[in-house]
């Protein structure tokens, strides 16, 4: 991540307050909003975006220490601020670890943010030197959330359970339900067995890297950028087996070919850009998407600037668009990363400029619904267990 997390850690021995005020002042710094102030969307977004049934596919909320059903003064997203916002459905990323001085051109594994962060965070030992108890540690915590939210907040496992959901969220639409994802397969620890624990713990995505090279596969800010290794493509088949969805954030150009060479189910990208709009080694070309699309995918678009080459909803529109104009609007999706070390314009409140910037876009209210949430809750309601 950055600096402030370094200084987080060498407070630790100088601050008496040290874990409550150094989180805040790392989130602080890493989870930004914009301050320049936005117009008022217009009449006919907030109408339309009332009606809708709002997925994002991925977000970091549940790597920071707050209480996420109460409304923060920092960060992008919470319980209050996701009702604000209309969400139904919000993907949560489990993060294990990011190297120092993270970039999107070259990182290696030999440096451990997420170490730092579990020791002001107060995380449990087991956590400090273990990649999947982090993963399962985070999990713990939105099951906790669910318990305590009396109702407000659900995790969904299986297509019985959206389908379930979605039908109360008919008759209350208070309720936000939430799926979770890994970001980077580092978190196995080299065990292709540990899809299986992931899963117990209600992981029903992951992705084969996250900012370096790992074991499974190539990152597309790694040093190597290789494609999947032999226990990569086992992974891969395991979690078919489990009707666990494969997620191709970050990963390199040729992880990306290797794993839709070998894909038998549809493929997501949970948060990502596209080449179309903002051209750097992050985001997806147009034949990568053309190859998603074949197997029934879905592209989240991201709300940041290196997703974007913008910052403002309008570009997250343009980029929305082009995945349309090359393969088609059902494959377009809501990928914000919110909580997840970047500066958004807005944070999840605010989603309905998102929606007045597609209609400005010239996109029909039939097909907004289907990129603000539609298409992820149809291949979710077909694909989970």
């Amino acid at each position: 991540m950055k600096r402030a997390i370094v200084v987080g850690a060498a407070c630790l021995v100088l601050l008496p307050g040290v874990f409550v005020g150094v989180p805040a002042y790392v989130e602080n710094d890493l989870n930004r909003v914009l301050e320049a102030p936005l117009p008022p969307p217009s009449e006919r977004a907030v109408a339309l975006h009332q009606k809708l049934l709002v997925a994002d596919l991925h977000a970091d909320s549940l790597l920071w220490n707050r209480d996420l059903l109460g409304r923060a003064s920092r960060g992008h997203a919470d319980l209050p601020r996701l009702r604000e916002g209309n969400v139904a459905l919000q993907g949560l990323g489990l993060v294990t670890k990011t190297p120092r001085g993270q970039n999107i051109e070259s990182n290696d594994d030999s440096t451990d943010n997420i170490l730092l962060l579990s020791l002001v965070q107060l995380w449990p030992p087991r956590t400090w030197l273990s990649l999947k108890e982090r993963a399962l540690y985070q999990a713990a915590k939105l099951h906790d959330l669910a318990a305590r939210s009396d109702g407000g907040l659900t995790i969904i496992r299986t297509g019985v359970e959206l389908r379930a959901f979605l039908e109360r969220r008919a008759r209350d639409p208070s309720v936000v339900a939430t799926f979770l994802g890994v970001e980077g397969a580092h978190a196995l620890e080299g065990e292709v067995q540990n899809v299986d624990a992931l899963f117990e713990a209600g992981v029903r995505m992951m992705s084969p890297a996250h900012f370096f090279d790992t074991d499974m596969g190539g990152s597309a800010h790694g040093v190597e950028r290789g494609g999947l290794t032999g226990k990569g493509r086992e992974m891969i088949r395991r979690m078919e087996a489990r009707k666990m969805l494969v997620d191709l954030a970050h990963a390199s150009h040729q992880a990306v070919d290797d794993v839709l060479a070998m894909a038998t189910r549809p493929v997501l990208v949970s948060h990502t850009g596209v080449k179309g709009t903002c051209d750097n080694n992050r985001n997806l070309s147009d034949e990568h998407l053309r190859a998603i699309a074949r197997t029934g995918g879905v592209v989240g678009v991201g709300l940041w600037e290196t997703a974007t080459c913008g910052t403002d909803a309008r570009a997250v529109a343009r980029a929305m668009r082009h995945v349309a104009n090359v393969v088609g609007v059902q494959h377009v999706g809501l990928g914000t990363d919110f909580d997840g070390a970047v500066t958004t314009p807005f944070d999840v409140s605010g989603l309905v400029h998102v929606t007045d910037a597609l209609l400005a876009e010239g996109f029909s209210d039939e097909e907004i619904a289907q990129i603000m949430g539609g298409n992820i809750l149809r291949v979710l309601q077909e694909q989970l267990p």
